[in-house]
C-alpha cells in the first residue's frame, strides 16, 4: 500500500480535497516505476478511481494496469477508498490524500493536475477551480473581507 500524502499551509480554508465524483472523476498524474526491474516509465501516467481495466489472466480489476517495457512484467494500482480532505492544522502537518494498492510498481512522483475544492475556515464560502500545479493558491473570501490562501504544497508518496 502507497499513500499519497500532503503538507500545506493553510489560510483562511480548511477541507482541502481534489474535485472527484463519478462526473467529474480527479485523474491522480504519477511517474511510475517498476518494482521487479527499477525502470521508471518516462511519460507521466493518469488513474482515475472510477475507471478499471482488467487484468490478464485474472478474473480481478484495477484502475490501473501497466506492462513495463523493460522487463514485460505486469502491474497494477488500485484506490481502495474516496479521497480524504486536508484539514487546518497550525503548524501545517502531513495528512493522506489518497492510498493506493500497488502490485508491481511504484509511484515515484505526484503531479496536482486537476481541480481541487475547499471552504472558508471561518465563513461558509466554497472555493471551486483550485490549481495546485504551481504549488501556491490565492483567493480573497468575500464573507471575511480577507484574503484566503494555499502555499508551501509538499507532495509526498509513503508506505502506508
Amino acid at each position: 500500500m502507497l499513500a499519497l500524502t500532503l503538507t500545506a499551509d493553510l489560510t483562511g480554508v480548511t477541507d482541502l480535497r481534489p474535485l472527484d465524483t463519478a462526473k467529474e472523476p480527479y485523474f491522480y498524474t504519477f511517474k511510475v516505476q517498476c518494482t521487479s526491474c527499477r525502470e521508471t516509465h518516462p511519460n507521466w501516467v493518469s488513474i482515475s478511481r472510477f475507471e478499471s481495466t482488467e487484468i490478464s489472466g485474472s478474473k480481478g480489476e484495477a484502475n490501473f494496469v501497466w506492462r513495463c517495457k523493460a522487463c514485460k512484467r505486469e502491474s497494477t494500482a488500485s484506490i481502495k477508498d474516496a479521497p480524504k480532505i486536508y484539514t487546518h492544522v497550525s503548524p501545517p502537518t502531513r495528512q493522506t490524500i489518497i492510498a493506493f494498492d500497488c502490485r508491481g510498481l511504484e509511484f515515484t512522483d505526484f503531479q496536482a493536475n486537476g481541480e481541487w475544492m475547499a471552504k472558508g475556515l471561518e465563513t461558509p464560502t466554497k472555493f471551486g477551480a483550485i490549481d495546485l500545479a504551481e504549488g501556491e493558491w490565492y483567493d480573497f473570501d468575500e464573507k471575511s473581507g480577507e484574503e484566503v490562501s494555499i502555499k508551501d504544497v509538499k507532495w509526498e508518496i509513503r508506505r502506508a
